[in-house]
């Protein structure tokens, strides 16, 4: 479900919830008014009942008509009154209630006409006349109270009710906030992660199941752009490879002339010399010829394995060879380039858990752009040593021309050269990514005129068992 979705669920449950108790509450001031008006009228009726009574009373006392004739003026007021509010009155305190109020007072009416057409006095009558008063009296006033107490209830329970609707509602709605929130955090996590991720150079995925919302189709673009983005690394590492290629070219040929021109030499000197040489001379001219051919096959070796595209392979490895075989492959061109190069390479390093291709890739990386940077001769200066108990730090530094301040923070943006139209741009952002991937790190250190310092950690082979 989309989180458009679940928010609208969510808003509507919290809207019907609100809705009922609503309903329940307009339902109990209904019903409390109600009645609060019956005793209103209960009071009223009350007041004529205790009036009646007083007449009663009065009357039995003095004998005196005029009493009868006021009582029976309010009993038809009362009834009156009791006609025209018997909606409520029956609302309040149904039916059955209403008929028995007005019977009671229809017989007390009755009672009053038949003392009033008979003469003299009556003891057993006058008895009745009192009894009923006084029944009619308590039941008003029964009536009265338990309404009173009827309206204390519904204040009470509506009082509660309220407050735990309240409590239903606050508590729903942090649930659905929270379950939403969380659904979307989790979501935002997985992406921050996987975006921070790439920010580094590991194109990795967001594994496990994808939300069918908004996020779950941004978490698919992002897998995507990941995927691509790994498939464009590995294209780029390897289109590097075959530019540092192109740098490497002259000072190939010349190794490999050397060697050529040797065999060469060595094979007119032996048609020359053949009828004149013994067995054991013919037998030295051939391991001139052969030496010479093996050491043209290590350097095409050499090249064959550092442009040769190649799965990341990491294991243990011995940095300082690494380093000297990077060295040793670069020799020739950074002779040509008149650039002298010295190392200091530590002793009883632990072994880093790296590719020695991607590695190697690196530094001829570097190597390349210290020697561009230095076009009328230079010194290369390589080291390594021990940085601290988990990792093991290489220095790159060369007298070059050094970088502008300004460009320092860019330099391993890609696309970003400071070689005008002569370079890609690209270099050093592969690099970068190669060392983040072996979970190292890699900075610059630039003074202009003086030249730059390229550093890399790499981690020990223990801390990845």
């Amino acid at each position: 479900m989309k989180i458009e979705n679940k928010i609208i669920l969510s808003n509507v449950f919290n809207i019907g919830l609100i809705l009922l108790i609503g309903f329940f509450a307009f339902q109990n001031l209904d019903l409390m008014l109600t009645k609060l008006r019956f005793v209103e009228i209960a009071d009223d009726l009350n007041a004529s009942f205790l009036e009646m009574r007083l007449s009663e009373k009065n009357f039995l006392l003095y004998h005196n008509e005029n009493f009868l004739v006021e009582m029976k003026e309010k009993i038809e007021s009362t009834d009156q009154m009791l006609d025209s509010a018997g909606t409520d009155i029956i609302r309040a305190i149904g039916k059955d209630n209403f008929e028995l109020l007005k019977s009671y007072l229809k017989h007390y009416s009755y009672i009053v006409e038949i003392i009033r057409r008979k003469a003299g006095s009556d003891e057993f009558l006058d008895a009745r006349f009192r009894a009923q008063g006084k029944k009619l009296r308590e039941f008003s006033s029964t009536i009265t109270r338990l309404e009173r107490k009827g309206v204390n209830d519904i204040i009470y329970r509506s009082k509660s009710v309220l407050f735990y609707s309240f409590l239903a509602i606050v508590a729903g709605a942090v649930f659905v906030s929270h379950f939403i929130s969380q659904k979307i955090l989790r979501s935002l996590r997985e992406i921050e992660k996987l975006a921070k991720s790439i920010s580094l150079g590991n194109f990795d995925r967001i594994e496990g199941e994808i939300p069918a919302d908004e996020f779950g189709s941004v978490m698919t673009a992002i897998n995507s752009m990941s995927e691509e983005l790994r498939n464009r690394e590995e294209a780029l590492i390897q289109s590097k490879k075959l530019a540092s290629l192109g740098i490497l070219t002259a000072g190939v040929a010349h190794e490999l002339t050397n060697p050529l021109n040797n065999i060469s030499m060595i094979a007119q000197n032996y048609l020359e010399l053949y009828d004149k040489l013994d067995r054991d001379q013919k037998i030295d001219f051939m391991d001139k010829v052969e030496k010479e051919t093996d050491r043209i096959k290590e350097i095409i070796k050499n090249l064959l394995d550092f442009s040769r595209p190649k799965d990341a392979n990491l294991k243990a490895a011995d940095l300082n060879t690494v380093m000297q075989k990077t060295l040793k492959l670069m020799q020739n061109m950074l002779d040509i380039s008149n650039i002298e190069t010295k190392t200091d390479l530590g002793m009883n390093l632990p072994p880093v858990f790296i590719d020695e291709h991607q590695i190697q890739q690196v530094l001829v990386n570097l190597m390349t752009n210290a020697a561009q940077s230095m076009q009328s001769g230079g010194t290369i200066f390589m080291a390594t040593r021990c940085c601290r108990g988990d990792s093991v730090e290489i220095r790159i530094m060369d007298t070059g021309k050094g970088i502008q301040p300004e460009f320092v923070p860019h330099i391993f943006d890609p696309f970003f050269t400071t070689k005008g139209e002569g370079g890609t741009g690209l270099g050093l952002s592969v690099s970068y990514g190669i060392i983040k991937n072996h979970k190292g790190d890699i900075r610059v250190e630039s003074k202009v005129g003086v030249g730059t310092t390229f550093t890399i950690e790499l981690p020990v082979y223990k801390n990845q068992l």
